[in-house]
């Protein structure tokens, strides 16, 4: 393993040559920037920290501006300042800005300057607290472990906290690696991960149970809770899925069991790779190749995600069997597999209806279907099914207005 990791890192962190050259091009994007406005131009993300990916990273940079700027529209003030640049405007919960210089795209992010969360007015003005904190807490060991974290989470498509991924951002990977003293530390701590499993870092609370109790209800419908180090009242991975959750887990155990650089290489699923699973499993594919909408990437890619989970549902209420599923987008076009049981459906199912003691509920149960019966104090009724193929259901749904309503164009392949 240790031989695998540290030729990972050898082909994916810039060496000092390489980060020099990145980061002159990067100074003089920051220089450009502060002589045209009148507050604190600094750099974020994984730049700032010495973390980012050889070819692989987008650079932040936070322009804060003096708490006396609350009551002003600091994103149209960046914009003027930025004009020269001709950035492309992001719309968000306060805009920020795009714009590629020297083949390095940047996202310029205007914040308040505070100290206290409290006074923030926005989430990204506790961006430059954390990667201060971040910084304080790394050396160059726990950089290279993190560059792993984030290219595992990467390949197996857990890397993200958009709406549309549901998985572990770049800052939550920070705070896990530091927490846990390296990557394979990180890993294998992971499988004995519980849902609600607690990890408070900067120990603002006693226990897992005053956390937990503490934690506003919203802020606890992830299954792991990480307490933000600066933040107490915020749990840093609250946007995870049960789905992606598992799957990081799932991945953990696979590579610690059999090392290898596959886990680290990010692989786009092909129709023929999707052919091979199901001639393997004897299973019948279903392929969707979708067009996604024009507009801001994270409502698009919920959008595509909301297509797939409704597939996936209907599957599920009219009880075919699935033995594989996922899907995977590259900003345009989406592919979606859905791999069920080879098996064609009785024509007929079971329909539970209410209890017997429910008179009114029950009196139109047996009006609606001619021959009921009672299995323990409840009516059921047999009812024609609509689709008794998988591979049926799944080309009418493509063709409803829940699904036109979300892709641009979408076609079915029975394969």
């Amino acid at each position: 393993m240790k031989s695998i990791l540290t030729e990972i890192i050898k082909e994916n962190r810039t060496n000092p040559k390489e980060s020099k050259e990145i980061m002159i091009k990067v100074d003089k994007t920051l220089n450009k920037i502060k002589k045209n406005i009148k507050a604190e131009v600094m750099l974020g993300g994984s730049a700032a920290k010495g973390t980012f990916l050889k070819n692989d990273f987008d650079c932040d940079i936070f322009v804060r501006f003096d708490y006396d700027y609350k009551d002003k529209n600091i994103s149209k003030l960046l914009q003027t300042a930025l004009k020269s640049l001709k950035p492309t405007k992001v719309h968000g919960s306060r805009d920020y800005f795009q714009l590629k210089i020297d083949n390095i795209n940047y996202e310029i992010i205007p914040v308040l300057k505070v100290k206290d969360p409290k006074k923030a007015l926005n989430v990204t003005d506790m961006s430059p607290l954390h990667v201060a904190w971040v910084k304080k807490h790394l050396n160059s060991k726990l950089k290279n472990e993190i560059i792993l974290a984030k290219l595992f989470c990467k390949a197996q498509k857990v890397y993200g906290a958009e709406s549309y991924i549901n998985g572990f951002s770049g800052h939550v990977l920070d705070i896990l690696v530091i927490y846990y003293n390296g990557f394979e530390n990180l890993l294998k701590e992971s499988l004995k991960w519980k849902v609600n499993q607690v990890i408070d870092i900067s120990k603002h609370y006693k226990d897992s149970k005053q956390a937990l109790k503490t934690l506003n209800k919203s802020k606890k419908t992830s299954p792991l809770i990480i307490i933000d180090p600066i933040q107490p009242e915020r749990n840093a991975v609250a946007a995870l899925s049960i789905e992606r959750f598992e799957k990081f887990k799932s991945s953990a155990r696979k590579f610690l069991n059999n090392p290898s650089k596959e886990f680290f290489q990010k692989k786009e699923v092909t129709i023929d790779d999707l052919k091979q699973l199901a001639n393997t499993l004897n299973s019948n594919l279903s392929v969707i190749e979708a067009e996604s909408l024009k507009g801001k990437e994270d409502i698009v890619g919920t959008k595509i995600l909301k297509v797939f989970q409704y597939i996936s549902k209907q599957l599920t209420l009219n009880e075919f069997t699935t033995y594989d599923k996922d899907w995977q987008w590259d900003k345009k076009k989406a592919l979606l597999w859905f791999i069920t049981k080879k098996e064609t459906l009785s024509k007929q199912k079971e329909h539970m209806g209410p209890p017997t003691k429910t008179k009114i509920a029950a009196k139109k149960f047996k009006e609606k279907h001619k021959k009921t019966y009672t299995i323990e104090n409840r009516l059921y009724a047999k009812v024609d099914r609509e689709f008794r193929k998988a591979e049926d259901l799944i080309k009418y749904l493509i063709n409803t207005e829940y699904i036109k309503e979300r892709t641009k164009k979408a076609k079915f392949s029975q394969i």
